[in-house]
């Protein structure tokens, strides 16, 4: 049955009503962006509470069968955050810190997960499958909010690169015990309960995750120098030809997509194809989370579900959102202290790995697809709750451990002493030094001779050399056919 608007208009063709829908979801995503960017709010809080907001439960502009006919985009959207995700798996990074941040890593994500684990199941006395899905997405960060943050304050320095790594890192930690919770929640709701049934799904995964590498390995022939027109037509045809693949056989694409791009980045050392695929698929990713926000079920917040226990969902919700906290705060501190980090990386690092939603989004997605009924329903309510207030609070609490580490300062001071400017032959007032401050950090600024994002000027300039390739192919017909 169509929503109020469109029977409102007469709109009956389905056609008119999916290409509205989808409009409506870009435009409302758009619009709510403009407004969480003056609250200095992530866009991801804007597209979910968008989708909220022409949702069934306030406008409802969506039609329910539009939402469902949207379930590839879960998909297709981890397709390209996992790729992304991929560029900083780059070997010789992770040489120089590879085993400590790889205890760090486990430490905070893994504690995070048991804390988790063990409120909902002992405590609480929720279901077993629930309980231990929502326990493998407490370890998934937002490497997206985190990376925004540091580019925002230029941070640098030891702290900068650990947690860079360590949020890289987590979300493999992740999908791995996602790959783990899901095979368990599943052979338990199917009621046959066996190690076959339990690690056919693990099996199947790392076999993504050695499929994803060849194909990046291919990736990287096909974009040779002969390809160069068409790298975005080849680099997508490839995700979706995995994804694809990944769905015949029910398993998530994140892994292979992980590492399809931390092969092709090492393989080529080529950045452009990332910032080229950043470039195109915001759209994509807008639409992901705007269709997730409007499948976000209010009611059932307020309710407890007869699937999982009978706790209501918001109580569900908000302790999930301390425990999961607590677990990354003290898991990083522990980690820290076992690998004997730096004392500013110890006491401030958890704060930085407050943020989740892309990943643990998409994971709910998938697992609310998989599980399906009342169980995955709540899965999936609980996470898009929890990510909306992670998001308001996380970029905050990782930009404020960035200035508590000493990454960054808003100090002038700081960054230009004032013996610096002073000569010792002359006396200069306070406006002088300040003056000569200013100009020394201008010194150190690179040239901007563009207004364009790099991300944006590696999709023109893929855009030119078609162009110019065009050109050519036609001047060359041209003369062949004077001739």
């Amino acid at each position: 049955m169509l929503p109020s608007l469109y029977e409102a208009l007469h709109i009956t063709s389905p056609v008119a009503v999916i290409i509205i829908s989808v409009a409506l979801m870009l435009l409302s995503g758009f619009a709510m962006t403009r407004l969480t960017k003056l609250l200095r709010l992530p866009n991801v809080t804007g597209y979910i509470l968008a989708g909220i907001l022409i949702g069934p439960y306030v406008l409802n502009l969506v039609p329910e069968t539009v939402v469902h006919g949207m379930d590839f985009l879960a998909d297709i959207a981890l397709a390209f955050i996992a790729f992304s995700t991929g560029e900083f798996f780059r070997f010789r990074t992770l040489k120089k810190n590879g085993p400590r941040v790889i205890v760090i890593t486990l430490a905070e994500s893994l504690l995070a997960s048991l804390l988790v684990f063990c409120v909902t199941f002992f405590l609480l006395h929720l279901s077993l499958e629930f309980s231990i899905v929502l326990a493998a997405l407490a370890a998934a960060t937002a490497p997206a909010s985190t990376m925004m943050t540091i580019r925002q304050t230029g941070a640098k320095g030891d702290f900068v690169e650990t947690l860079l790594q360590v949020v890289a890192l987590d979300d493999v930690v992740g999908l791995l015990a996602y790959s783990i919770a899901i095979s368990v929640a599943t052979a338990k709701l199917s009621g046959s309960f066996s190690f076959g049934n339990v690690i056919r799904p693990i099996l199947l995964n790392l076999a993504a995750l050695v499929v994803g590498g060849l194909f990046g390995f291919l990736l990287k022939l096909l974009l040779g120098k002969h390809s160069t027109d068409n790298r975005l037509i080849i680099a997508i045809a490839m995700l979706f030809t995995f994804c694809g693949l990944c769905t015949l056989v029910d398993v998530s694409p994140l892994l292979g997509c992980m590492s399809m791009g931390m092969i092709y980045v090492n393989t080529s050392d080529d950045e452009k194809l990332f910032k080229q695929l950043n470039y195109f698929s915001p759209p994509i990713l807008l639409l992901f989370f705007v269709r997730s926000g409007v499948n976000f079920n209010l009611g059932a917040l307020f309710q407890g579900s007869a699937a999982i226990g009978a706790v209501p969902l918001l109580v569900v919700g908000i302790i999930y959102f301390f425990v999961r906290i607590i677990g990354k705060y003290g898991g990083a501190f522990l980690g820290s202290l076992a690998v004997k980090k730096d004392k500013k990386v110890r006491n401030y690092l958890g704060l930085a790995l407050i943020p989740q939603a892309g990943v643990a989004i998409g994971l709910a997605a998938l697992g609310a697809r998989t599980l399906g009924g009342p169980t995955g329903n709540a899965l999936e309510t609980i996470i898009l709750a929890s990510s909306v207030l992670y998001e308001l609070v996380g970029p905050a609490c990782a930009k404020l451990s960035l200035y508590l580490s000493g990454s960054y300062s808003n100090e002038l001071d700081s960054l230009v002493p004032p013996e610096q400017i002073e000569k010792a032959e002359e006396k200069i007032d306070q406006v002088q030094i300040l003056i000569g401050q200013i100009q020394e950090i201008q010194k150190t600024l690179p040239e901007h001779t563009q207004t364009s994002s790099e991300e944006e000027q590696a999709f023109l300039d893929a855009a030119e050399e078609q162009l110019e390739q065009m050109y050519d192919l036609n001047r060359r017909r041209n003369g062949r056919f004077r001739r």
